[in-house]
């Protein structure tokens, strides 16, 4: 079965395609979106991946800027490339052909079947979608999206990062009745990578061992480095979601997304009570946390033996 995912490809973007590559799905395509850096960085993230990985889907440029607002990226966390390593970097590669990720997934939701997307970044590429074809969005059967936070944020206190960085894309997704499937904070970080789980990945012997342990300890020193003793695992959690429900349990609610206001903008409002409200949505409740990390892992790993 095709699916689509949507990203803004820093390291926790990779390993969430990977944990989907070695799943029974087949990858249809994939969007860039600004986000963990700029659009321009974004794609040479991709292009490098993409040479480095073998990945043959086609890869799609998406959105460069929000719906609304200025450019919002994860830089001052993630450095100036969106992916910190403690040493190997993705290898330059040749730049992306130019494909338009409307035109791409306009195309693909014309297609008969389900259409299942997962979304790791601000979810710009779908509200224009939503917008420009609400007749194609209608046709999506499940957008499992990484964001939000039922409890607080992380890029602010109110608000986490994908959620902030377009929160009217978030509330045109919603507003559009789009299957939305929210993948939050709370639920990311309770699946969490610690300094030694880099190491199995750099003892697997492949040509690509050493390169994916040093994106992934630069990935996990993010935590590390400020006093923390592991690193929760957020689009990958998302991932395994998307690929192995049966160890995720969902809830539905009435989510919503505050669009005002210098604390609160991009804080996501979840309802769980339907005597309070219209359910529109579902967030990820629970998770068998052990598993996830054994999936995340042994995707990691896998790839690090080719």
């Amino acid at each position: 079965m095709g699916v689509w995912i949507d990203t803004d490809m820093g390291f926790d973007d990779i390993a969430a395609i990977l944990v989907v590559g070695q799943s029974e799905l087949e990858i249809d395509g994939v969007s860039l979106v600004f986000g963990n850096t700029a659009l321009p960085q974004v794609r040479k993230n991709a292009a490098g991946a993409a040479r480095a990985f073998g990945w043959t889907f086609p890869i799609h440029t998406g959105r460069a800027m929000p719906v609304l607002g200025k450019l919002e990226t994860a830089q001052a966390i993630l450095g100036e490339t969106g992916i910190p390593t403690i040493g190997r970097s993705l290898p330059q590669a040749a730049a992306l052909a130019e494909s338009d990720a409307f035109a791409a997934l306009c195309r693909w939701l014309e297609r008969k079947g389900q259409h299942r997307i997962l979304a790791l970044g601000p979810l710009t590429n779908i509200a224009v979608v939503a917008l420009a074809r609400p007749d194609l969005a209608a046709r999506i059967t499940e957008l499992v999206w990484m964001g939000g936070g039922v409890t607080s944020g992380n890029h602010t206190a109110s608000a986490e990062f994908n959620a902030l960085a377009d929160p009217e894309a978030l509330s045109i997704v919603i507003a559009h009745g789009l299957p939305l499937r929210m993948v939050d904070l709370d639920l990311c970080r309770r699946v969490l990578a610690r300094p030694e789980d880099a190491e199995p990945v750099r003892n697997a012997g492949g040509a690509n061992a050493e390169l994916i342990a040093d994106m992934f300890s630069g990935y996990i020193r993010i935590g590390t480095s400020r006093g923390r003793p592991a690193m929760a695992i957020y689009d990958p959690s998302a991932a395994v979601a998307f690929v192995a429900p049966d160890i995720v349990s969902f809830r539905p609610a009435r989510i919503d997304v505050e669009l005002h206001g210098s604390l609160t903008r991009g804080r996501t409002v979840v309802e769980t009570r339907a005597t309070h409200a219209s359910f529109n949505a579902q967030f990820a409740a629970d998770i068998d946390a052990d598993m996830a990390r054994v999936i995340i892992l042994a995707a990691l790993v896998n790839e690090a033996r080719k």
